[in-house]
């Protein structure tokens, strides 16, 4: 099987050595931050997991820019997939062009996507699979600066057939190997709680591989629910998780997650996303829906007018606190 994005370490490293090394203020709109970042045929990967913590504002703006044959990552990815597929639909060209396939297509317990899995099914984007954890490992050994990784996963399953993966001899025990290629995504989006002018970040609940996709893509783009001063950064810098030479943009995007999920901040919207899987079943529905909700919007504020402004924000954060509060022991609330 092919592989989308070259795993060379040589040709990553030139291009990582081109990075400003300075404190910059990177701070700018989500529309410039995928204007510049962005291109055509570029590889895209979202961090996150599952419905937490996903870079929506970035795929909304994507298909709004009209962006053109995308390698994706489908690592952990629900509604971020969700949305990336409805750039395929007639008329407006194909936002996804190859994808590598880990999770995508279903929502979780909520479902599957219908278009997404039209998409998949229809034969116009080409796929490779992997599991969770080897495409993870690919980040991994993009962040360690080397062209592949051993592993013992992948071995004795279909998966490894249909996987740009290698079966190798290890050349000090003899043991029977996979080498698993570095990926150096061409652009990487992540939403984390807080950032600070320079791109430094902070971010609570599940990190999964997004510690080692910051340092594996050439571009990122960060959106955060909160910018703060750099000063607060500096009086606790244990609790950076990505620093500021790995960001190109910080977007400043509060609810960013939305309709997903975001630890001690919000729950999901579990009715919006019920609505995006019901309207999806019919083609001109769905159209029209984007329609209202993306492609007729000026930016990601106005979709969260859109689907119920400030009074169904503040439900959801009231969700996730009460949610919270009930885990912590009695003596504690």
């Amino acid at each position: 099987m092919p592989l989308f994005a070259s795993p060379s370490s040589f040709a990553a490293r030139e291009q990582f050595a081109q990075k400003p090394r300075g404190l910059v203020d990177k701070v700018m709109s989500v529309a410039e931050a995928v204007r510049r970042f962005v291109r055509d045929g570029d590889y895209l990967a979202t961090g996150g997991f599952g419905t937490n913590r996903i870079p929506t504002a970035v795929c909304h703006e994507i298909l709004r820019q009209g962006k053109q044959n995308l390698s994706f990552a489908g690592h952990t990815t629900t509604h971020d997939f969700q949305i990336l597929c409805a750039g395929n639909l007639m008329g407006r060209g194909q936002t996804l062009r190859r994808v590598d396939a880990a999770y995508i297509v279903g929502l979780e317990a909520r479902g599957l996507s219908p278009h997404a899995r039209r998409v998949m099914e229809s034969g116009t984007v080409e796929v490779v699979e992997w599991s969770n954890y080897t495409l993870a490992l690919r980040y991994t050994a993009a962040a360690m600066g080397v062209p592949f990784l051993p592993t013992h996963s992948l071995l004795g399953t279909d998966t490894l057939t249909h996987s740009a993966a290698r079966i190798i001899t290890c050349p000090f025990t003899g043991e029977t190997l996979v080498a698993v290629p570095a990926l150096y995504p061409d652009v990487a989006a992540i939403h984390v709680h807080e950032a600070d002018r320079f791109g430094n970040c902070r971010l609570r609940g599940p990190s999964v591989a997004d510690w080692d996709l910051a340092r594996a893509a050439r571009r990122l783009i960060i959106t955060c629910e909160r910018l703060i001063p750099d000063d607060e950064i500096r009086r606790h810098p244990h609790l950076t998780t990505i620093p500021f030479f790995c960001v190109d943009a910080v977007c400043e995007v509060p609810f960013g997650s939305y309709p997903g999920n975001m630890p001690e901040e919000y729950f999901s919207d579990e009715e919006h996303l019920k609505l995006w899987l019901e309207v999806e079943r019919d083609v001109e529905a769905f159209r029209q829906f984007l329609e209202d909700h993306i492609y007729g919007t000026r930016d990601f504020t106005e979709y969260l007018e859109r689907c119920g402004g400030l009074r169904r924000l503040q439900a959801l954060r009231r969700r996730e606190f009460h949610l919270s509060r009930a885990d912590l022991p009695a003596a504690t609330r």
